[in-house]
């Protein structure tokens, strides 16, 4: 979820400006680079409506590696940079305080490259560091507060932190959009720039994204997939809506906003710095009215792949699209997500209803159950009762009536015969599609079982 944000951020801004956004792989980690990760990244960008078309891309990291290496050196010859043995061990050894970090120990060794020997830049003496970010103002860093952070492996790679500037400088990148997470990077990259030579780039750093006890979103604890809430059948255009209103609100007194309205309202300096609360009950609304937005024929296409996939509980041949679009425009208005539509529609294509236990208890009790069903099943075997709802629902309040019911009371049973559950579609407009001999056949079988 933070990464879509950023995605957004930089894709708007640089529709305002005319600019180009670069999507770089930043692979120098080999252990955090997959091939199926990447697919993984290009696959929600594209279904968030961000195609190959609107940016620039793939590249990856480890293919500019030469010019890393080209950087370091040059950094090194300048004194800029010099090479440590130190180990993680020995530079906690020596300090009180180990979360203190690196003492300098090898700054003036003049050691020369080696096995085990990482090439570390030399923080300029003096200081501060003050970074412009358009969104937090200015940041101060005090040098003494930075330590001479590594630059390039024992082996020659070099780390992120010079990997990125050298690539932002080579690919002419003028902002750089990202989460707040990366702030306490950016005083050590913007030294960076200015040593080799470059002018920093426009900062702006978006708020974290928390949960509902205020905690950092963590995949390890939270829902953050862009994939699970794309399976689950959230809309993107609700995703892109929801994910820009994270720290940033339009006014106007809107929020359900499409993106083509948003671009040229959004200004970086008007992002709000102080955490932003990912609220899935809130996105599950937004998905709500986005899918009541729908065009009748829009929403059938949209829940075909959660109607005509491998998964479905019925048999593929037993489903058909015209019968769903006839009671669409009904399920449209309940549900919030795309995959609910299964369980609203399922006893339309299945042989028999499942049943939900709690359901089938609550609506049989004693002296309502098989007396309803046996009524009903009467009243609906009249060949003289017009099969649509409004008959339908007449014939059933006349039964219920006869049983001291009303319609509210009287039509559980017969719901829960027909479709398994105690709620759903409006019953008799369900009833009418389902139709008269599968529905007979329903309250018999239900009664049968009432009996057993």
């Amino acid at each position: 979820m933070g990464n879509a944000r950023s995605l957004l951020l930089n894709w708007v801004v640089a529709r305002q400006t005319g600019g180009t956004m670069v999507l770089r792989i930043e692979d120098t980690d080999a252990a955090r680079s997959r091939p199926e990760w990447t697919e993984g990244i290009l696959d929600a960008m594209a279904w968030l409506g961000v195609d190959s078309t609107q940016y620039e891309g793939p590249y990856f990291q480890t293919e500019y590696a030469g010019k890393h290496t080209e950087a370091a050196q040059r950094l090194r010859k300048e004194g800029l940079a010099y090479y440590c043995d130190c180990t993680r061990e020995q530079v906690q050894a020596r300090r009180d305080n180990p979360n203190l970090g690196y003492d300098g120990f090898c700054r003036d060794r003049g050691l020369e490259a080696g096995p085990g020997r990482a090439l570390r830049f030399r923080i300029p003496e003096g200081g501060p560091t003050v970074v412009e970010d358009k969104i937090r103002g200015q940041v101060e860093f005090p040098h003494e507060a930075l330590e001479d952070f590594v630059i390039a492996r024992g082996d020659g790679t070099a780390l992120f932190v010079l990997a990125n500037v050298v690539d932002d400088a080579e690919m002419g990148i003028t902002h750089v959009i990202r989460g707040e997470e990366h702030l306490s990077n950016t005083p050590k990259q913007q030294l960076l720039w200015e040593a080799l030579g470059h002018r920093p780039p426009v900062w702006a750093h978006a708020p974290v994204l928390v949960n509902e006890k205020r905690q950092k979103l963590s995949k390890r604890r939270d829902k953050v997939a862009m994939e699970s809430y794309r399976d689950e059948g959230y809309l993107p255009e609700t995703m892109v809506n929801y994910l820009m209103l994270l720290g940033w609100a339009p006014g106007q007194d809107r929020e359900i906003m499409p993106i083509e309205e948003m671009i040229p309202l959004f200004d970086l300096a008007d992002v709000n710095s102080s955490p932003a609360f990912f609220d899935e009950k809130k996105l599950r609304a937004f998905n709500g009215d986005y899918i009541r937005a729908l065009e009748a024929e829009e929403f059938v296409e949209r829940c075909a792949p959660y109607l005509e996939g491998e998964e479905v509980p019925w048999k593929a041949e037993d489903y058909n699209r015209q019968v769903f679009a006839q009671i669409a425009p009904l399920a449209q208005s309940r549900i919030s997500v795309l995959s609910e539509i299964v369980p609203n529609v399922d006893f339309l294509f299945l042989d028999t209803p499942v049943f939900d236990d709690k359901s089938w208890a609550k609506a049989m009790k004693p002296g309502v159950g098989a007396e309803m069903l046996t009524a009903a099943i009467a009243s609906f075997s009249d060949e003289a009762l017009i099969w649509d709802a409004e008959s339908l629902k007449g014939a059933l309040e006349q039964a219920g009536a006869a049983q001291g019911l009303k319609l509210g009371k009287a039509q559980a049973p017969v719901r829960v015969a027909v479709t398994g559950r105690t709620v759903g579609l409006p019953l008799f407009e369900s009833l009418e599609l389902l139709g008269r001999e599968r529905t007979l056949a329903r309250l018999r079988a239900a009664l049968e079982r009432l009996s057993t």
